[in-house]
């Protein structure tokens, strides 16, 4: 079994049989230790997650333990797209003295940028036809003011959304999964601590650490 996987927010993995948490860390580590419960007949499910999504991953756990460890190992294929700095809408905009924007300007990066389309309305064409640099300038500052001034809510919400996703594929039929999931959401800890309190131990840990950065739940009636 195979998956494509993006790269992770913390780098680690962490395995569940049923309920109990069996392994943490590397994929490698993870994976000889699953390859090792599906051996002794686990009942199961014996899942993956990947702590940077939330999401199960499929790992293919067939062979001996050296040919397993070989293939994670693996290198990535390279990235063989050639890098751009040139924005593409498909009309080019006009600079400030009404020529067109030159695909390469002084003082522009050269490497670590990606071409991609770009939709805008002509007003906003306009606008940015008039900014120092040009719009591929103008739009990467706006892009980096927007991810300084959202920065902490983008992490709240990758949070909740990792939280989620472990969540939903370990936790759906515990009692207040539902409440659990909407006290996430609205980043309510006490009350979501509250409604976990009797899950299984490791999975009630596990979700608190995805959602919260750690695994030592709030105080809550039950703990």
């Amino acid at each position: 079994m195979h998956i494509a996987m993006t790269e992770p927010l913390f780098n680690s993995y962490t395995s569940f049989d049923g309920y109990r948490r069996i392994a943490s860390g590397a994929l490698q580590t993870n994976a000889l230790v699953v390859k090792k419960v599906l051996e002794s007949g686990a009942v199961g499910p014996v899942l993956i997650f990947d702590d940077g999504t939330g999401r199960s991953i499929d790992v293919d756990t067939r062979g001996s333990d050296e040919e397993v460890a070989a293939r994670l190992a693996a290198p990535a294929a390279p990235d063989t797209r050639a890098g751009s700095a040139r924005l593409e809408p498909s009309s080019q905009p006009a600079g400030p003295d009404g020529a067109a924007e030159e695909s390469r300007g002084r003082g522009r990066p050269k490497l670590g940028v990606v071409a991609r389309e770009v939709t805008l309305l002509p007003r906003h064409w306009e606008w940015l036809a008039t900014q120092p640099g040009g719009a591929s300038v103008a739009l990467r500052k706006l892009v980096e003011e927007a991810r300084r001034a959202n920065g902490d809510k983008d992490k709240t919400r990758k949070a909740h959304e990792r939280a989620y996703h472990f969540m939903a594929a370990i936790a759906g039929d515990l009692p207040g999964f539902e409440e659990a999931t909407r006290a996430l959401f609205a980043h309510d800890r006490p009350k979501f601590s509250a409604l976990i309190a009797k899950w299984p131990g490791d999975v009630r840990d596990h979700a608190t650490r995805l959602a919260f950065g750690d695994g030592v739940p709030a105080s809550a009636p039950g703990n």
